[in-house]
């Protein structure tokens, strides 16, 4: 006897959550987002805690599944419970401007030591500027000035008086001081001078480089008396500073937890004040005096070395950073640093040093995309390095390649601990442990979240509150006990599977949203089932527009596919076409034909090229199958032909073997095929029907062929018995199988489907090892062993 079709009630698996007390999802608990995610929280955890180095974390999973959100939120929860790491701070260095030196401070205390060295320049520029202008120190300045001029205009006195004595004068020319004879008093001509006795010219001109010569040594003595006069000044200043900058020092010690490196360069901007502290002489925007020194890449602003650059600071209270690194460039990464444009020059200093998502992470978790990663130029590697050597080197990716116009600085490298979590995909993942052999070494734990749960009555009590979390953090209105129901119903239908739901977050949430849209335009308070439906069938309705026009093709029959009638060796098979995120199934028509040859069966779509190896697979397991369920004692003698009708596309896939299988049979017994019953699955070499994909897509695709050309009551789809499982088909369907207009059966193996598709037996084996007469498999063996007689007769052979 023929299976029985499917009841209704195998065909969808409803959700009841009336054993929950609620009204509206604001009544329940929330629940952290990791529902059913137990092995990849254990993995987190794992990671989390093991201080290890190399236990950094790889989170596995599909996107929308919540992992990005659930791990930084379980880290972020992890970390408040930790100290804060240190700031770290970049100051100048005074042994080599080209340096910069990074210092550790408590949390807190970096930007605490940038105001107190804001305040110092700030007291300096008013204090020093009054006691430069004071009446002791101008007094005292002008005495050195006074001496040390007064020792220039000595000297020359000197040769003026030397001169003089030999009737020469001093003039200044447009080249310098020159020696020329004295004629009443004033610079003799060329023409008096070439005209006096030869003796005296002769003199005069030996005088004349005897003065030249006096005149020389006084010029070169010239620097270095200013020298000594900027060296009096200097120390003078030191003398005057000394107090008052050791005063201001002493303020930005007092209070602050001090270290060797710390102490050391507080002494070194000590002395670095004393030495410069005519910098502060002059008033704001006026210009620093003459002697003040100038040293390169200060731009413009000799000041700048006395400021701190707060390169890492913490909140002393905030426990240990998270951070979430969205576009992992290598300057993003490791830090950069910044220039300026001054006269053509590409100029930079210790301010310009800006920080990493390492350095801001340093003491904490650094949460990363893999790909976003992978495809940054040279960020991976500068990771791996920072990770290994445990510090962190500012770095520009080409720096041999920098150009003489641009003049660099060193920052000094921080220390690194931090605990690296990067997300992504298993094919990503595998890829990078492929060609990466640092990867494992880096990267030992790894935390695969799943994309489905299970659904039972504890876990639906348990989705309920993760869809009322959802609601509760998306601040949309809240869902009534029966809004609810449908939402857990679709999360199944998701998956394609009635025992189990979606455990993908986003999608979740994507469905509350738009239910939430539908109610909020109603001007509902609370959302109601309607609305959820609504906003489920607007958003097919969105996304269908090819899916209805192939339904068009079909119903215009510029497409052929009955589904009435019965015709040989002719099947509707069905498949799923995924567009976008919108999935559905369209029929196809299967046919098949045969005749006298060597035990081939033909695949056409193999043949020009359009069928994928999977469904070429299918087709050899038929041959298989063939060759051993008939005439097994004589040579297989058939030539078949398989073939996708209108299939201008590529086909792959192995979900259509069964079908074509029962298109070969009808085609070899000569028995039609029932046109309104639509066939999927695959199947075995042992004539067993095997699960395959997109069930509910299918049956729905087919169905709805069916219904716009109008329900006979005969028409149904054929689906392998262990997708049973797998339905979750829509209402529409439910409600024609229950009224007896539409059906579906599920079977296990070849003999049940064909049985189905022609209403005769299959037929088994008896004793003798023949078929019974009439029986399907009879025919066909019947009709592969007439095939083998009739090659037999051609080829000009003769047993008997």
């Amino acid at each position: 006897m023929p299976l029985d079709p499917l009841s209704p009630d195998a065909l969808y698996r409803p959700t009841d959550l009336s054993v929950l007390e609620f009204k509206t999802t604001k009544d329940l608990e929330t629940v952290a987002t990791l529902v059913g995610q137990e092995r990849a929280l254990d993995a987190v955890r794992f990671a989390a805690r093991m201080r290890a180095r190399g236990y950094n974390l790889f989170v596995v999973g599909p996107k929308g599944s919540g992992k990005h959100t659930a791990v930084r939120d379980y880290l972020t929860d992890r970390a408040r419970s930790f100290p804060a790491p240190s700031d770290w701070v970049y100051v100048h260095d005074f042994s080599d401007s080209h340096k910069a030196t990074a210092l550790e401070l408590p949390p807190g205390f970096g930007q605490e030591l940038a105001h107190r060295l804001d305040q110092l320049i700030t007291d300096l520029q008013a204090s020093v500027a009054a006691v430069l202008e004071g009446e002791d120190y101008r007094a005292r300045r002008e005495a050195i000035d006074k001496s040390f001029a007064e020792r220039g205009e000595h000297a020359f006195k000197a040769i003026a008086e030397a001169a003089q004595e030999r009737e020469l004068i001093i003039v200044r020319t447009e080249h310098g001081l020159a020696v020329a004879p004295v004629d009443d008093g004033k610079p003799m001509v060329a023409e008096k001078f070439n005209a006096l006795p030869e003796v005296r010219r002769q003199r005069l001109q030996k005088d004349i480089e005897a003065i030249q010569e006096q005149l020389k040594d006084v010029v070169r003595q010239a620097p270095l008396i200013e020298r000594d006069r900027q060296n009096e000044v200097r120390a003078l200043n030191a003398t005057v500073a000394q107090d008052l900058v050791e005063a201001e020092v002493a303020d930005v010690r007092e209070g602050l937890a001090m270290t060797p490196a710390l102490d050391a360069w507080l002494t070194a901007l000590r002395d670095d004040l004393i030495d410069n502290i005519a910098l502060f002489a002059h008033k704001s925007g006026e210009a620093p005096q003459q002697d003040a020194p100038k040293e390169p890449g200060q731009n413009g602003d000799q000041l700048r070395r006395y400021r701190v650059n707060v390169f890492v600071a913490n909140d002393r209270d905030g426990g240990a950073p998270v951070v979430m690194e969205d576009h992992p460039t290598l300057g993003r990464l490791i830090g950069r640093i910044e220039y300026r444009s001054q006269m053509g020059s590409m100029l930079t200093d210790f301010t310009l040093i800006r920080p990493g998502a390492l350095h801001r992470a340093n003491g904490g978790y650094l949460l990363i995309d893999a790909l976003k990663l992978v495809g940054q130029p040279y960020a991976w590697e500068a990771l791996k390095r920072a990770l290994y050597s445990a510090k962190v080197t500012i770095e520009g990716p080409a720096e041999a390649a920098t150009t003489a116009l641009a003049v660099s600085i060193q920052p000094a490298p921080i220390p690194l601990s931090v605990k690296l979590v990067l997300f992504g995909d298993h094919r990503l993942m595998q890829m990078m442990a492929s060609l990466d052999p640092d990867f494992g070494d880096l990267v030992k734990v790894i935390a695969d979240f799943d994309d489905i749960m299970d659904r039972d009555a504890e876990h639906d009590a348990l989705y309920a509150r993760l869809i009322a979390t959802i609601q509760q953090r998306e601040k949309m209105r809240p869902f009534d006990r029966r809004a609810v129901e449908p939402v857990i119903e679709h999360c199944s239908r998701l998956v394609s599977d009635a025992e189990r739901v979606t455990a993908r977050v986003g999608l979740i949430a994507d469905l509350l949203r738009e239910a939430d849209y539908v109610g909020r335009d109603r001007d509902h308070k609370v959302i109601r089932l309607a609305d959820v439906e609504d906003a489920l069938a607007a958003h097919r309705r969105r996304s269908d527009r090819i899916e209805s026009r192939l339904r068009e093709q079909i119903l215009r029959e510029s497409v052929l596919i009955d589904t009435d009638g019965s015709t040989v060796g002719q099947v509707n098979g069905l498949s799923v076409l995924q567009i976008g995120t919108h999935a559905f199934g369209r029929p196809s028509r299967i046919t098949a034909r045969v005749r006298v040859g060597t035990g081939k069966v033909v695949d056409i779509e193999r043949e020009v090229d359009l069928g994928g190896p999977l469904h070429t697979k299918g087709v050899l397991i038929l041959q298989g199958y063939l060759a051993a369920t008939y005439a097994t004692d004589v040579p297989t003698s058939l030539q078949a032909s398989l073939v996708f009708e209108q299939s201008y596309g590529g086909v792959d896939g192995d979900s259509a073997s069964s079908t074509e299988l029962y298109a070969l049979l009808s085609a070899l017994s000569g028995v039609p095929i029932d046109q309104g019953i639509a066939v999927t699955g695959s199947v075995n070499q042992m004539g067993q029907v095997q699960a395959i994909g997109g069930v509910n897509e299918k049956i729905e695709g087919y169905f709805d062929i069916c219904a716009e050309r109008g329900l006979t009551g005969r028409q149904g789809v054929m689906i392998p018995a262990a997708n049973v499982a797998n339905l979750m088909l829509k209402a529409e369907v439910r409600d024609a199988v229950r009224a007896g207009q539409f059906r579906v059966w599920a079977v296990s193996t070849i003999a049940e489907g064909i049985e189905i598709l022609t209403g005769r037996a299959a037929g088994d084996r008896n004793e003798d090892g023949a078929y019974p007469a009439d029986t399907i498999n009879a025919l066909v063996d019947a009709k592969l062993r007439q095939f083998a007689e009739t090659r037999r007769r051609f080829a000009g052979r003769d047993d008997t």
